[in-house]
């Protein structure tokens, strides 16, 4: 699809977007997270959030479906996914001198609500 049909889908999918990542950053808040940054974005890739948990650094993809279809939310973060986030970590990573401890979470708005799961793949 081109034009502004595909223009205005793009746009649609990108507010929705920034919504659930909005909801997920207030939900990890409550629950004693700290931001970090915010749409980390490298060569490699993209990090939605990244977080403090106490003394762990917790990379956040946040994905969002309105369907089942495919196996929903949690299941659209694909292995090439996973490869993509943890290039992007390692990068987001050199500025420390010493390696903190890391988890990648998944905040998944699925179409009966969310659910966040922790430490969801490894690292390697």
């Amino acid at each position: 699809m081109t034009g502004p049909d595909a223009r205005r889908r793009s746009t649609v999918k990108q507010v929705a977007g920034d919504d659930a990542e909005d909801r997920a950053l207030a939900y990890l808040t409550r629950h004693g997270l700290r931001l970090r940054t915010r749409n980390f974005r490298c060569k490699g890739g993209e990090i939605d959030l990244i977080m403090a948990d106490s003394e762990t650094l917790v990379f956040v993809e946040v994905r969002k479906r309105s369907s089942m279809r495919y196996g929903g939310a949690a299941a659209s973060v694909t292995p090439a996914k996973q490869a993509r986030l943890i290039r992007a970590a390692h990068l987001y990573l050199m500025r420390y001198s010493a390696m903190p401890p890391c988890r990648f979470d998944v905040i998944a708005f699925e179409p009966d609500g969310m659910v966040w799961i922790k430490n969801a793949f490894p690292a390697a």
